[in-house]
């Protein structure tokens, strides 16, 4: 099982927990960091024991966003990590979740700051639950930066465009609740309780027959600009081989039994 010293990895059942560890600076992205989390997105892809993903962080905080004094390369990160990121210019855009989409579930668990580009990483994940005193926002243009990270092209397919760019354009911050109104967040829990909840929605997925979670997923995210008639194509296409699987059989068997279903992703 990988990590680094600024990002833990460690499994609960079939869920993999990736926790950013660096809660001296609330988790502000860093080298090793984003390296860990590029590699603990592989490891779930790769293993198939793995059937869903919880990202959270240390210390009561999400993530702060970038830490440039540590991207700039100041002393504390090996330099394994500085040729990891030479040999494959963008990795930190895959660890980010810019340009790599897991194939598993992934559950944001989110405790205080998720800011700048904790915010942004938190719209490459699929599914989200906010402690109540979490804070949200793209702080950017607030000092004349661009938030690169995708929330541009990303946040405005996600929640309402007026919500989009009042929160791209005025660089405020927005509390849990206002997050959960807008639609950033699915739930809101209380403090200390995030990882734990995320936790209860792992297992619920884990339950589920992992072809067909993954082929959902999927087609989610695949059809999600096509016209309808496109969408609805594609699903089939998506779909109808689910059906053929020992798994789907398998839960249909599990149900007229009346027993938990044992899938063996076949």
């Amino acid at each position: 099982m990988g990590g680094t010293e600024h990002l833990s990895v460690r499994r609960e059942g079939a869920t993999l927990v990736l926790t950013l560890n660096r809660p001296e600076a609330k988790n502000a992205l860093s080298l090793p960091m984003l390296v860990g989390l590029y590699d603990g997105w592989l490891e779930a892809d790769a293993d198939d024991t793995v059937r869903s993903v919880v990202l959270t962080g240390a210390g009561g905080s999400f993530c702060a966003g970038m830490d440039l004094k540590a991207l700039a390369g100041k002393g504390m990160e090996g330099e394994q990590y500085r040729d990891r990121m030479k040999a494959d210019p963008d990795l930190h855009w895959k660890a980010m979740l810019r340009h790599h989409r897991p194939r598993k579930p992934v559950i944001a668990a989110v405790e205080g700051y998720c800011v700048a580009g904790g915010t942004e990483i938190l719209q490459g994940t699929d599914i989200r639950v906010a402690a109540a005193s979490a804070t949200f926002g793209l702080f950017e243009v607030r000092r004349g930066l661009f938030p690169i990270g995708g929330s541009t092209v990303r946040l405005p397919r996600q929640i309402a465009r007026t919500h989009a760019l009042e929160m791209l354009l005025t660089g405020r911050p927005y509390s849990a609740e206002e997050a959960a109104a807008i639609g950033l967040v699915g739930r809101v829990v209380p403090d200390g309780t995030a990882l734990d909840a995320a936790l209860d929605i792992a297992e619920r997925v884990n339950a589920c027959g992992p072809l067909a979670v993954e082929a959902v997923k999927a087609s989610v995210y695949e059809t999600a600009e096509l016209s309808e008639t496109e969408g609805l194509a594609a699903e089939l296409k998506r779909g109808w081989p689910i059906f053929d699987t020992a798994d789907a059989k398998e839960g249909a068997r599990a149900f007229a039994e009346k027993r938990p279903p044992v899938y063996r992703r076949e």
